[in-house]
């Protein structure tokens, strides 16, 4: 790897630029560059633009309705797209059960529900953590008894993102509670609107409504639903998280922060502060050497090698760095950033005072920053993984 993209890559980035500011809806955009809450119909309205065009599951293979992009092409599209303001592609059906069901699934369930997922269509979230089963996953406790030809599911999954908006969630339940933790579990694909199916809403820090509680109570599950083998979902567990770690890096988001933070330090004068200037420069580093350590790995990938705990150092400094970037937004914009009120940023607000919530979203986005520290395996179980399997500690 020489630092710079081929021919190919290159004319990939400047269609995926072109397309992006020719199509991305300017509402939508104005948002994600503000901070501002996000609906169920901004998401889908920018997915169904990509699903026409084929790019919403580009990185999927050919043969299951992508266009088989390498893992570099895959990058420059989310970094591009991400960094001119399009709304992160959530990720639980096109790159977390999609890939499982394609992999792992049968023929039925790859007819039933990859379709839709590649047109955007169903609408899927992540049943994973409970609450006493959040970073130690495999203690969790939802089981799923067979009864002839189901299963019936009682338990509940929390920190669900976008519960209220799906029509499925694939979910992790114990089959067998006789065995090792690991070894009772199976990977279960739910109708949200099975009845027994009950969601309910949490507000995160900043005030949004994107997390959820579900709770199962006698959930009927036919068996075709179950994916793979019987109690063997802890390795389809595995195979997800290492997709949603690789995520976390956000590259092109960290810039979109990096430039939204030198606008609001020209805005306040603080374009010849020498300190302002030197905390500016450590991030610029930051993001270089994480966009560097994501296009190294990106490399074993195209030479045919396997990503391993790697995955966990994107996650842990991907994730830190957005955090801090969050946090050194709010700083710069000191006193402008007292004013926050949620309400104020959502859809329909009366407020007569507009100049007031003009930037107020980055204080919100600081504050969500504080999760992804926590979900897709906290940084604490991220460094143990580094220390296990990179340093054999």
């Amino acid at each position: 790897m020489d630092g710079a993209w081929s021919t190919e890559h290159q004319s990939f980035a400047d269609d995926v630029r072109a397309f992006t500011r020719a199509n991305l809806p300017a509402d939508v955009r104005a948002k994600v560059l503000a901070g501002r809450p996000l609906t169920r119909d901004d998401h889908m309205r920018w997915q169904s633009i990509l699903a026409d065009k084929g790019w919403l599951v580009g990185f999927w293979p050919k043969e299951f309705g992508g266009l088989g992009w390498s893992p570099t092409e895959s990058f420059i599209f989310q970094e591009e797209t991400t960094r001119l303001g399009a709304p992160w592609l959530i990720p639980m059906g096109i790159n977390y059960v999609g890939p499982v069901i394609y992999t792992y699934g049968n023929e039925e369930q790859k007819r039933q529900h990859l379709p839709g997922i590649i047109s955007n269509k169903t609408f899927w979230c992540q049943g994973y953590s409970e609450p006493n089963a959040g970073s130690d996953l495999a203690g969790l406790s939802t089981k799923a008894v067979r009864d002839g030809n189901h299963y019936v599911v009682n338990g509940s999954k929390i920190w669900t993102s976008f519960a209220h908006w799906a029509d499925w969630v694939f979910a992790l339940v114990r089959t067998d509670p006789d065995v090792r933790p690991q070894s009772g579990i199976s990977f279960l694909l739910i109708d949200m609107r099975s009845k027994g199916v009950t969601v309910q809403p949490i507000t995160s820090i900043e005030g949004h409504h994107h997390l959820n509680q579900v709770f199962f109570e006698d959930v009927r599950v036919p068996v075709e639903n179950l994916v793979g083998e019987e109690n063997k979902g802890w390795t389809y567990a595995k195979f997800l998280l290492g997709h949603e770690r690789v995520l976390s890096a956000e590259v092109g988001k960290a810039k979109r922060f990096l430039e939204r933070i030198k606008r609001l330090g020209d805005e306040r004068g603080l374009s010849d502060s020498q300190r302002f200037l030197d905390r500016y420069a450590r991030f610029e580093i930051d993001v270089m050497a994480l966009e560097w350590t994501t296009l190294r790995l990106l490399d074993v990938v195209m030479s045919g090698g396997v990503v391993g705990a790697e995955a966990s150092l994107l996650k842990l400094r991907g994730s830190t760095i957005m955090q801090q970037l969050g946090e050194f937004s709010v700083d710069v914009m000191g006193r402008d950033a007292l004013p926050y009120d949620h309400a104020w940023l959502m859809d329909g607000s009366n407020l007569q005072a507009p100049d007031l919530v003009e930037d107020m979203g980055v204080v919100g986005e600081m504050l969500f920053q504080k999760a992804p520290t926590i979900w897709g395996g906290s940084n604490e179980i991220q460094r143990n993984i580094i220390a296990k399997h990179s340093l054999g500690l």
